[in-house]
C-alpha cells in the first residue's frame, strides 16, 4: 500500500503546486495592463503640442472607445482588463525634445465602462448596439474572477478533505479546476476575439505595431496548467479508490 500511498502524495502535491502557481499567474494577469501593447514606430514630433489635448481627452469621463483607442495609436499605448496606459511627454514645452522625458499615465475602466454598449461604428452611438464586442468585453471581464472564484472553492474543499483523509473530495477539486480551465480559455479567447474584431473597426494606422503582451501570455499558461492539476486529481482520486476496494476486498478474503 505505501507505494501507491507516495504516488498519490506525490500527485496531489503537484496538482497543489501547478494550482497554486495558476492562481498566481491569474491574479497578476488580472493586475497588470500589458494584455495589448501598441508600438508607435515614428515618434510624433507633433505629441508635444497634441500631448497635453490627447491626454485630457484620454482621461475625460466621457472619453469614448474611439478618442482612447486613437490615444492608444499615437502614444505606445498599453491595455489591460482594467486598465488603458499611454506614454506621453513630461512637459509639453515646445523647445524639450520630446523623447528625452516620458511618462506612463493610466486611467482604470470604471465599474460602468466595462458594462457600457460597444457601438457598430466606434465613437458613433447613432450607429447601434454591437452585441457581439459588447457581450466579449463583458466576458472577458467577468470570467476571470470565475476562474479564480472555482480555484479557491476547489482548494476550500480540498483543504477539507485533507483534514478528512480522504481522497473523494479531490474528485470534486478536479472538476472544479477543470471548470476553471475552461474559463480561462474563455477569457483568452473572448480577449483576442474583442481585440480582433475592434481593429477590424478601428484599423492600425501604417506606423504602429500591435501584439499580445505578457499579461495576456500569463492567462494563457495559467489554462493548461488548470487543465494539468484537474488531471492529476481525478487521476489519484479515481485510482485512489479502485487500489481501496481491491484492498478491502483482498482482506475480506
Amino acid at each position: 500500500g505505501t507505494m501507491m500511498d507516495n504516488r498519490f502524495a506525490t500527485a496531489l502535491v503537484i496538482a497543489c503546486v501547478l494550482s497554486l502557481i495558476s492562481t498566481i499567474y491569474m491574479a497578476a494577469s488580472i493586475g497588470t495592463d500589458f494584455w495589448y501593447e501598441y508600438h508607435t514606430l515614428s515618434p510624433a514630433e507633433n505629441v508635444s503640442e497634441a500631448g497635453r489635448s490627447i491626454w485630457e481627452e484620454f482621461v475625460s469621463k466621457d472619453a469614448d472607445e474611439k478618442t482612447y483607442t486613437d490615444a492608444l495609436f499615437r502614444c505606445n499605448g498599453t491595455v489591460g482588463l482594467w486598465r488603458r496606459c499611454i506614454t506621453v511627454p513630461k512637459n509639453s514645452h515646445w523647445y524639450s525634445p520630446p523623447e528625452t522625458d516620458t511618462t506612463t499615465n493610466c486611467i482604470s475602466f470604471s465599474l460602468s465602462d466595462q458594462f457600457v454598449e460597444k457601438y457598430i461604428e466606434p465613437g458613433n452611438h447613432n450607429s447601434g448596439t454591437d452585441l457581439n464586442r459588447t457581450y466579449l468585453w463583458r466576458l472577458q471581464f467577468l470570467l476571470p474572477f470565475v476562474s479564480i472564484g472555482l480555484m479557491c472553492f476547489g482548494a476550500l474543499i480540498g483543504l477539507c478533505a485533507c483534514a478528512c483523509r480522504s481522497l473523494y473530495p479531490a474528485i470534486a477539486t478536479g472538476v472544479l479546476h477543470f471548470l476553471a480551465g475552461l474559463c480561462t480559455l474563455g477569457l483568452v479567447g473572448c480577449y483576442v476575439a474583442g481585440i480582433e474584431l475592434l481593429h477590424r473597426k478601428l484599423p492600425l494606422p501604417e506606423d504602429v505595431r500591435g501584439e499580445f503582451g505578457w499579461s495576456f501570455c500569463l492567462a494563457c499558461v495559467s489554462a493548461p496548467l488548470q487543465f494539468m492539476a484537474a488531471a492529476l486529481f481525478i487521476w489519484a482520486a479515481r485510482t485512489n479508490r479502485k487500489e481501496f476496494t481491491l484492498l478491502k476486498a483482498y482482506r475480506v478474503a
